[in-house]
């Protein structure tokens, strides 16, 4: 009985190695068929285009933001340095400009003490642009 067992045994042994070869072997042999990747979109102006780093695409975000900052900037400094310049309202001579009050002639501010002064204005600019600082060579 003894070599009966051993044999039973190694029959056992040399089953189970089998059973376990041909597992494996069929995971193995399991090949998954690779998924199509929908088409990648094009990167907005916010996301970094390819082979560009995120950092690079805030960079050249923050530059042209910088850009119409500073020509903001220079508008309305202008604008106010115009304002500043022309104390005077060009119609009524001697009287201070009220800041709320001008119109845009030829792309520059010409500011008046009151809206009668703005109407005379129109109706003649080129009588009163010698009396303004911002129209001087």
């Amino acid at each position: 009985m003894n070599r009966k067992c051993k044999s039973l045994e190694t029959v056992l042994i040399i089953v189970g190695t089998a059973l376990a070869l041909l597992l494996f072997a069929q995971g193995c042999a399991k090949k998954e068929e690779p998924v199509a990747q929908p088409p990648m979109p094009k990167p907005s102006a916010s996301e970094p285009a390819m082979g560009q780093t995120q950092s690079e695409t805030l960079a050249g975000a923050a530059k042209e933001t910088a850009a119409a900052a500073k020509d903001t900037v220079m508008a309305a400094g202008e604008q106010m340095a115009a304002a500043i310049e022309q104390k005077i309202c060009p119609v009524m001579e001697g009287n201070p400009i009220n800041p709320d009050i001008f119109v845009e002639y030829k792309g520059k501010k010409v500011y008046f003490c009151c809206n009668g002064c703005q109407e005379k204005f129109l109706a003649d600019p080129e009588k009163y642009i010698s009396k303004l600082p911002q129209f001087q060579p």
